[in-house]
């Protein structure tokens, strides 16, 4: 598969309202498995993006998700 032909899936974006957030991606295929950590502080935002290597995303702490379905605040 070449890069210019991979389908590059919905952005997101993850704000921490808590120093420590973990973001955690996980990958596609018939064995899911961690392939990325990030740790972001209080404040910090990420832009990321699913793709044609990353399925799921786990996020530990308290933080904002941003899609384009809505936003959810792990604390709820």
């Amino acid at each position: 598969m070449e890069a210019g032909n991979v389908n590059q899936g919905d952005y997101f974006i993850i704000k921490a309202k808590e120093n420590g957030v973990q973001v955690i991606g996980l990958t596609r295929g018939q064995d899911t498995k961690f392939h990325h950590t990030e740790k972001l502080d209080k404040g910090e935002v990420m832009i990321a993006q699913f793709t044609a290597h990353t399925s799921a995303v786990k996020i530990r702490g308290k933080a904002v998700v941003m899609t384009k379905h809505g936003v959810l605040d792990t604390e709820e």
